[in-house]
């Protein structure tokens, strides 16, 4: 699950400075979490996706317990990018559970 570590970023968009790298430690394949009704069918709501910049700073943070300093080293981000990416990834999932919306995770 865990490969050499590789690099993504976010499409330009528009003017500016462009996103910075993030250094990601986990192979992301395109994965479909699907909640179920009471009868065990399917629900189909308007999926919610996770960017794997989230994905990598929830599992350094919540799955490996280090610090937000210690993650967003790892990543190659600031703190407070890191702090921002783990707080849309919180929402986004909280979000999914309640509102029972699928979770992909894209690449």
């Amino acid at each position: 699950m865990y490969g050499p570590p590789w690099r993504w970023r976010w499409g330009r968009r528009g003017r500016g400075r462009p996103p910075k790298h993030r250094i990601i430690s986990i192979e992301m394949r395109y994965v479909t979490f699907i909640p179920l009704d009471e009868r065990g069918l399917p629900i189909s709501n308007e999926p919610i996706y996770i960017m794997p910049d989230e994905l990598e700073a929830l599992r350094l943070v919540y799955l490996e317990n280090l610090t937000q300093e210690e993650a967003a080293r790892r990543m190659g981000v600031s703190r407070g990018t890191l702090w921002r990416t783990l707080s849309s990834g919180r929402k986004k999932i909280t979000q999914a559970l309640v509102e029972k919306r699928p979770i992909i995770l894209s690449r």
